[in-house]
């Protein structure tokens, strides 16, 4: 996570003329010790926190969109007229500021109070039950009071922590260079103060449609009137003997990290297997705790299928020039006492096995309820299910989406925030469909690496700028069409990208990376 630096720039507390604003651009300054942005749209000047709320991004740095400003870093968008959060990943707001434009200079007067909180959504519910503790349901349960929703908000999970940051368990947590108080979204007396049940470290046992209730491995029954599943997905296990090890550790929670990083302590050699974004984050993190890194992997480059071979290639040198050691085109086939034997008969010494090899949605509960199911829960524009009042967000959601492959289910933490977002608020039947372009980004060592849009398969892809230098955006298209375009270092460009999609807009990306 980043912190805020001591502001710079011209003091708006003084004033700057009107005329040195461009139009919809931002500017950077401060007011007293505060970093503060200005945004000119017409004659209107709009005045906001220079740092987002999310990791302190620095926003100066982003794309105004609207009257928006959009995060370089993770793409969080906020309103230039209230602050709020628009998009995930942030989900509170940064500060406004009172603007005085006279004779032509415009001077920042003081700190906007809050404006007042929403209305009580029009609605006659009275109770509505999340299952599942991760992006989509803590996004949904905050989402529905921001909304204004005053009945009965009951959040369900099967982890025994708090809704966390699970982007940070593979990164900057597992490193060791993120604090603990980082990791939940909410303090337990925030979500308290938020009104917001958790029945953390429960099963739901079985379900009613009819009945309208979920039942907890408790014997607790609680009725609903709406119900979002949230369910997420769960790591893909390994079949093979030894797999059951105690040295054998997947990462998908907060617990699973903290007892990833208890056997690191105590390890000298890992192997990761699996060279997917979580497998390789996992390597970088080991690597930085001292430990010798050994990736098993099934592809001839890292990431290939997903990134294709020139920035695959890339990311394999950046892992091998911090030392880990790649076994590429060989899988594991026994984990014993002391290491792992490979498919060739060869075998890595080893005190901790990670596995990485993927996910799968857990879509028990959703087929239990008779919904209607293909590789993940199907769900219309508005993410309601096949059952009326029962919605999907997160991994377990299969959404329809014309503009990249006409039927999506993504595994990024954000898409999961913003269906929440979209779920509760539909929920309050506010009929809003789901238009999120799909975006991640992922950490190797000091290179970050943001990839917006969704191919499944391409016939070319363009390299603007340059990999070795660590200055590149790649876009992939299929039939003459960009579907995504993954950058190195160049957030202004994924920015553009995503902004570009969201239009529509063609000719634009292919400006951003040329054919």
């Amino acid at each position: 996570m980043g912190t805020s630096s001591i502001p710079v720039g011209p003091d708006f507390g003084l004033g700057v003329a009107l005329a040195e604003l461009p139009q919809e651009v931002s500017v950077v300054g401060r007011f007293g010790e505060q970093g503060v942005l200005l945004v000119r749209r017409g004659d209107q000047v709009f005045a906001v926190s220079s740092v987002c709320s999310h990791s302190s991004g620095p926003l100066g740095e982003g794309l105004v969109v609207g009257e928006t400003v959009r995060c370089p870093w993770h793409h969080a968008s906020f309103s230039l007229t209230t602050g709020a959060a628009v998009t995930p990943p942030a989900l509170g707001p940064i500060s406004c500021f009172e603007v005085e434009v006279r004779q032509g200079r415009v001077r920042v007067v003081g700190s906007r109070k809050p404006g007042p909180s929403p209305s009580a959504a029009a609605s006659e519910l009275q109770s509505v039950v999340i299952v599942g503790g991760g992006a989509a349901g803590a996004a949904a349960a905050e989402m529905l009071r921001r909304e204004g929703f005053r009945g009965d908000v009951v959040l369900v999970s099967g982890d025994t922590d708090l809704p966390v940051d699970r982007p940070n368990l593979s990164k900057d947590y597992l490193a060791g260079t993120a604090q603990e108080e980082w990791m939940p979204l909410r303090s337990v007396e925030a979500w308290k103060a938020l009104g917001v049940t958790l029945k953390l470290g429960r099963q739901v046992l079985r379900a009613s449609l009819n009945a309208r209730y979920v039942e907890l491995d408790t014997g607790e029954r609680i009725g609903w009137d709406r119900l979002i599943l949230a369910t997420g997905a769960e790591p893909v296990r390994l079949s093979i003997p030894g797999a059951q090890r105690p040295s054998v550790r997947a990462l998908r929670t907060w617990a699973d990290a903290r007892a990833i990083i208890g056997a690191a302590l105590l390890a000298r050699r890992a192997v990761v297997v699996g060279a997917s974004f979580i497998g390789l984050e996992v390597a970088a993190s080991l690597v930085t705790r001292g430990l010798e890194v050994h990736v098993v992997a099934p592809d001839a480059r890292p990431l290939e299928r997903v990134l294709g071979p020139e920035l695959g290639a890339f990311i394999q040198r950046l892992h091998a020039e911090k030392g880990v050691r790649f076994h590429l085109g060989l899988t594991p086939t026994e984990i014993d006492a002391t290491g792992v034997v490979l498919s060739d008969g060869s075998r890595v010494d080893a005190e901790l096995v990670v596995t990485g090899v993927g996910v799968k949605p857990s879509l028990a509960l959703a087929q239990e309820l008779g919904l209607a199911v293909d590789r993940g829960v199907l769900v219309n524009e508005h993410l309601e299910t096949s059952a009326p009042g029962v919605f999907a967000a997160g991994d377990i959601a299969r959404y329809p989406d014309s503009r990249f492959g006409g039927s999506l289910r993504v595994e990024h933490w954000q898409s999961a925030l913003a269906q929440g977002q979209v779920a509760a608020r539909n929920v309050l039947g506010q009929r809003v469909p789901f238009r999120t372009v799909p975006f991640f980004w992922s950490q190797h060592y000091e290179v970050p690496i943001n990839y917006v849009g969704h191919v499944e398969g391409w016939d070319r892809i363009d390299l603007a700028g340059s990999l070795e230098a660590k200055d590149a955006a790649l876009a992939y298209r299929r039939q003459g069409r960009t579907l995504a375009v993954a950058t190195v270092f160049r957030d202004g460009v994924s920015l553009e990208a995503e902004a570009a999609f969201e239009r529509g807009d063609e000719a634009a990306l292919a400006r951003l990376v040329p054919r």
